[in-house]
């Protein structure tokens, strides 16, 4: 596994082993834990809101393997970046819902407007501040599809599949996303003493891990009551049942 580089080994087995007559759903979690938290702390911009969201990402892993095939299902790491984004995107609707369905029109959207995004919190951060601050500004949809083609090194194919929808929407969303990227950090051109954004930071990894293993723990609690029940239970190989 590369460390914050884009996800590769598409077209494994859930635990990567290619051959493995069985996996444990602790090997699954040590495998992917860290890939997913990567990908949750791009996509909300904070490290609570990245635990929050792999935790329910391996609640939701947990609960569908039993139905996960290579053939029908895609690669399991698609598979987990479907996962991951769904739930993203689910999640940032409802939180604009709530927010907008309490205030007046005129009142939403001087909020929506003067409001910190993601990029507000203090706490470990995948990109400089003004990165984060621009990317904060995006619509949900226009950042997925940014941070999963830009970040992540998947191609349009790959994206569409994973969000449902036609390649020329994909390319709509990252082409804009681009552009309002593009306008936002005009300031990051190299003149006047400036130097260009160069592309991410990585956190500390064992920082990283540790959230990872940490939401992923919580993730077993919520399943199963206790890890013990959680990390005996074996998985069938993938492929067409």
């Amino acid at each position: 596994m590369s460390d914050g580089g884009p996800v590769s080994g598409r077209g494994e087995s859930p635990a990567g082993s290619g051959g493995a007559a069985s996996t444990s759903w602790e090997d699954v979690v040590t495998r992917h834990s860290d890939r997913v938290f990567r990908l949750a702390y791009r996509l909300t911009g904070n490290r609570p809101d990245a635990e929050d969201l792999t935790q329910e990402v391996f609640v939701r892993v947990f609960r569908s393997l039993d139905g996960f095939t290579e053939t029908e299902t895609g690669s399991f790491e698609g598979w987990l970046h479907r996962i991951t984004t769904n739930l993203f995107l689910d999640q940032a609707r409802r939180k604009q819902r709530l927010r907008f369905d309490a205030l007046s029109t005129e009142r939403a959207e001087a909020m929506a407007a003067s409001a910190p995004g993601p990029a507000a919190s203090v706490g470990d951060r995948t990109f400089d501040d003004d990165v984060e601050a621009a990317l904060a500004q995006l619509s949900p949809e226009f950042r997925v599809a940014v941070v999963l083609c830009d970040v992540e090194g998947m191609t349009y194919d790959e994206i569409a599949d994973i969000l449902g929808v036609k390649i020329g929407t994909v390319r709509s969303r990252i082409h804009r996303g681009r552009a309002q990227l593009r306008q936002a950090l005009a300031h990051r051109a190299p003149s006047g003493g400036r130097t260009r954004y160069a592309g991410p930071r990585t956190g500390p990894l064992p920082a990283v891990r540790t959230a990872a293993h940490g939401a992923a723990e919580a993730a077993r609690r919520v399943t199963t009551g206790t890890a013990e029940g959680l990390v005996g239970r074996r998985m069938a190989p993938a492929g067409p049942r």
